[in-house]
């Protein structure tokens, strides 16, 4: 009957994703099993796999011996597991995901590598590289499997653990990515050894974030241990990196993982951090532009009166005490219009309604659908003159 050719199809089907986040340190040392045993709890009875590494080329200067180390470690697997000729080393940072020609490098890599779907992406570096490959390994083939392996603090509890991938594209950061999820992720404590203090320092903004908005108690724990962190305590830290990822790895699961809808809980502080990224051409870290951007949605927050005083100051001062700028000249450029302009470019990445994820009080945040310019330029000027 030509009646049935106007009736509606319907597909539904749920998809299950399952990754595991170890902990470990010295992965590469061949008495240290956690990433051997992953691979051969993947192994495939009559299949070689091959396994495509990358990493940032900034990590061979702290550990001269890294690529012999990861050669030497995947001897031992060769009868199921390949590695791809020389392992690939690449620039890192955020420039990375600005570079084009990066990116079709490496699609390049895997096509001249016949790495397929069943093979792996093995990535060490930062959150910029991670992203980078991420979307690579995401597009190539419609997803290869790929293992994380975070160097940074920042990506080892928040972009590292988490199910995005992207590169920055049109003056805009993360205009081009995916959601994919990693296959693993491991933490591995020794590459935060070699960290500057920046980095060190950065990474905890997101920590400070992810309490802010959730968990009350935590913000406590960092604001007891601020200066064993502040002083490179790497036990402090390893705890600070377990409780963030959780939270983070716990809000993924439990919330709107792929952002179908128009709220970013764990975009706190991020609207503002985006565009001084790209204001001041990435000279900030990713993590300092957070802590700004946190300390100028928190004022906000006070000054629409959604938080008190006392929890305001004691936000701010956390923040100085980790060592934070709180305020950047940026943030007044061209009196505020970048700003506010900003405020544009989040909304259209959300897409949908503007939601903006303020603070209640520390550890219970509220959602907003406009903000006040008025009011953004009263709390950018409060944290010029905050001393």
């Amino acid at each position: 009957m030509i009646e049935d050719f106007f009736s509606p199809l319907i597909s539904e089907f749920q998809i299950t994703y399952r990754y595991k986040v170890h902990f470990t340190k010295d992965i590469f040392q061949i008495d240290n099993p956690v990433l051997r045993n992953f691979f051969i709890s993947e192994k495939k009875q009559g299949l070689v796999k091959k396994v495509m590494v990358v990493l940032d080329e900034r990590l061979i200067q702290y550990h001269p011996n890294l690529v012999s180390d990861i050669k030497n470690y995947f001897q031992d697997l060769e009868t199921f597991l390949q590695l791809t000729g020389d392992i690939i080393q690449i620039p890192g940072g955020e420039e990375c995901k600005n570079n084009q020609e990066l990116w079709e490098f490496l699609v390049n890599a895997v096509n001249t590598n016949g790495v397929d779907r069943h093979s792996y992406f093995l990535v060490i570096g930062g959150g910029a590289i991670l992203d980078l490959v991420g979307y690579v390994a995401a597009v190539s083939h419609r997803g290869i499997r790929l293992v994380r392996i975070p160097t940074t603090v920042l990506s080892q509890n928040d972009s590292g653990v988490g199910v995005k991938n992207s590169i920055n594209y049109q003056g805009k950061k993360n205009f081009l990515g995916t959601f994919a999820p990693p296959v693993a992720v491991f933490n591995d404590l020794r590459f935060l050894e070699s960290l500057d203090d920046r980095d060190w320092r950065s990474g905890m903004a997101e920590a400070v974030k992810v309490a802010l908005i959730k968990d009350k108690d935590f913000f406590h724990r960092i604001e007891s241990n601020a200066s064993a962190l502040l002083n490179r305590n790497l036990n402090t830290m390893a705890n600070l990196i377990h409780r963030c990822a959780e939270l983070h790895m716990d809000h993924i699961a439990n919330g709107d993982p792929f952002e179908f809808g128009s709220s970013r809980p764990l975009d706190f502080g991020h609207w503002s951090a985006h565009k001084l990224e790209y204001l001041t051409q990435f000279s900030l870290r990713h993590g300092e532009a957070v802590a700004i951007g946190m300390a100028l949605d928190t004022v906000y927050s006070y000054q629409k009166d959604f938080l008190s005083k006392d929890d305001c100051i004691r936000i701010l001062s956390l923040l100085k005490t980790l060592g934070f700028s709180i305020y950047h000249p940026m943030l007044s450029d061209g009196e505020k219009r970048n700003l506010y302009l900003g405020l544009e470019e989040f909304r259209e990445h959300l897409g949908g309604q503007l939601t903006i994820v303020l603070l209640a009080e520390i550890g219970k945040s509220l959602e907003v659908h406009e903000m006040d310019l008025k009011t953004i330029d009263t709390s950018v000027n409060f944290l010029e003159t905050y001393l």
